[in-house]
């Protein structure tokens, strides 16, 4: 190969470049080296930083043109040259070649090389598992599933085993599969390992495969969810535990059931030991039965009293339901006569607090 590409490099040297491009990549097939090594390859090569996106695994990986790993949040430009992990496919190899620099002949066969390896490396390390697959998120939420068969679970989710800084939550939704979601790093990065400088070596030996995380809160789904604590992976079943402990703390935000939609473990604190203490679908608490009957009297009730209950003062409630100061103070007194206890005194306030969070708990 190195005889030929000489050759070709007196005759052409496009051509003779192709060649010794070819046979680079070649040997980190051959090293079964990562995709780091790989986008590495690629960036140093064509002098400019390239990119790895594959959605579907959920994998970015960006490199800056000296080695550096320096990954990005935002989308690849269009006109950025290209090629596709699978025909027509939205994954993809890109060269972040400038307006000003048309792309090469060796550009072409850069990307077309080197992501032909990422693509091997992708279908065996990740296969074509779906990111939420049900089957492996209950397994990683399982603790009496052996620790080898979560692990193996997270591997295929796209999560970044070999990193131990690597925190993931649980989320319980209403009626629907769990989910895990990737907690965001301190230092700001995303995807496994740090930046590494210099240039590639094909004879560096395999790399870890970095990730992309999961989704985070801001993609989670619409409805009730419960939120468990950021853990490591492997105490994941921890936080599934309290994730559904949160979702009973959870309301639909309606009329009928005014509260929070979205409610996290973590700031539930000592709170959360009413949920011990109120079993679903049991007789409720004295005081749920007085706030269930006295909605039956005022359908404006319970959104009025959750209100008062969540804001820091009577204005701020009035305000919250788009009431005069003075309607809101004629509610609670009726509220008042109707519970038989005050709700305006800090005594009161919290009792009516507790009442609303047990009238959650209780529900079947």
């Amino acid at each position: 190969m190195k005889e030929l590409a000489g050759r070709l490099t007196a005759l052409d040297p496009d051509a003779g470049a192709a060649v010794q491009v070819i046979g680079y990549f070649d040997r980190l097939a051959e090293s079964r080296a990562g995709l780091e090594a790989l986008v590495r390859g690629a960036a140093v090569l064509a002098g400019c930083a390239a990119r790895l996106v594959d959605a579907e695994r959920r994998v970015r990986v960006r490199v800056e043109a000296d080695g550096t790993r320096r990954d990005s949040e935002s989308p690849p430009d269009p006109s950025w040259p290209s090629f596709a992990l699978a025909p027509g496919g939205a994954s993809a190899l890109w060269l972040e070649r400038t307006a000003e620099t048309a792309p090469s002949v060796v550009d072409a066969v850069i990307l077309e090389r080197a992501a032909g390896v990422v693509r091997l490396v992708l279908d065996r390390t990740r296969g074509r598992v779906p990111a939420d697959d049900p089957e492996l998120v209950e397994t990683l939420l399982d603790a009496t599933a052996p620790e080898p068969a979560r692990l193996h679970a997270a591997r295929r989710l796209g999560l970044d085993v070999a990193d131990p800084a690597t925190r993931a939550r649980a989320v319980a939704p209403l009626d629907r599969p769990p989910r895990v979601v990737v907690a965001p790093r301190d230092s700001g990065t995303c995807g496994g390992g740090r930046p590494v400088s210099g240039a590639p070596h094909p004879d560096a030996g395999p790399q870890p495969a970095p990730v992309h995380p999961l989704p985070t809160d801001a993609e989670l789904p619409a409805g009730r969810l419960g939120i468990g604590p950021a853990v490591p992976l492997l105490d994941l079943p921890r936080s599934w535990a309290a994730a559904r402990t949160a979702l009973r703390f959870t309301a639909d935000g309606t009329a009928q059931d005014p509260g929070e939609r979205i409610v996290h473990a973590d700031a539930l604190g000592g709170i959360a030991l009413l949920a011990d203490l109120v079993a679903p679908g049991a007789e409720p608490p004295p005081d749920v039965h007085d706030l269930e009957t006295a909605a039956a009297n005022a359908p404006w009730l319970l959104v009025t009293l959750n209100a008062v209950a969540a804001t820091t003062s009577l204005r701020a409630a009035a305000t919250e339901i788009n009431v005069h100061h003075s309607t809101l103070q004629d509610r609670l007194t009726h509220a008042e006569s109707l519970l038989g206890w005050p709700v305006r005194t800090p005594q009161g306030r919290l009792r009516l607090q507790l009442a609303l969070t047990m009238r959650h708990l209780a529900r079947p």
